[in-house]
């Protein structure tokens, strides 16, 4: 039976436009409450953030579907996400993609993580790898139909033209770490991408190295 909280956030999802079923499914299925401290679960639907291990936090599922509801992912699609965190929007995701390779710099959030894709039975197209964006990517690994990348950058990330496919999308913060940040979807359009601004946020810059001690 679907709960009060899932239900009210189902509906703040809707009335904010995000109409996708399977979406709003995989948030559903991927038993968030699984993902936070026991004494956060009673409120784990509410459009809040929540600390997770390393300092670091689970975005409230409002921001989250959002930014996902933006790739407009579709069923065969190869996805990468950088900033695997808890897991909970890894696992979402692979509720819809073919593959996902998502990188995480710190290894306790890395091997929890795994350890929920497990859970869920989608291992056998889910790699979470412990490292940087820019240390843990293969050659062979891309190009990417979908990104989703859960840090800032200063500006536009010209990089990301190399790890997406034509035709691809990625979404992304944009603006200085200690200022509001404009998230914007990018679709890789011939060597150009057509840039749509559509939230506002607070993220850490992508970090460049991988965590050493956590």
């Amino acid at each position: 039976m679907m709960s009060e909280g899932f239900a009210a956030f189902a509906l703040r999802a809707r009335e904010s436009g995000i109409t996708d079923p399977a979406l709003v499914s995989a948030f559903e299925k991927a038993g968030r409450a699984h993902f936070v401290d026991a004494a956060h679960r009673d409120q784990v639907w509410s459009p809040r953030c929540f600390p997770i291990a390393c300092g670091e936090t689970l975005e409230s599922p409002d921001f989250q579907i959002a930014l996902l509801s933006k790739l407009d992912l579709e069923p065969g699609q190869r996805v990468l996400e950088i900033g695997a965190g808890s897991g909970f929007c890894t696992a979402v995701l692979a509720a819809q993609a073919d593959k996902l390779l998502s990188i995480e710099r710190y290894r306790t959030l890395a091997a929890s993580a795994g350890e929920q894709i497990k859970r869920l039975g989608l291992d056998n197209h889910v790699i979470i790898r412990h490292g940087s964006a820019f240390e843990a990517l293969e050659r062979e690994e891309g190009p990417f139909d979908r990104i989703v990348i859960w840090a800032s950058f200063d500006q536009l990330p010209g990089h990301l033209a190399g790890w997406l496919s034509g035709g691809g999308v990625a979404v992304v913060a944009i603006g200085a770490a200690d200022e509001l940040q404009t998230v914007a979807r990018l679709e890789k359009i011939g060597s150009r991408f057509e840039r749509t601004d559509f939230a506002q946020a607070r993220m850490q810059p992508l970090a460049e190295q991988k965590a050493q001690y956590l």
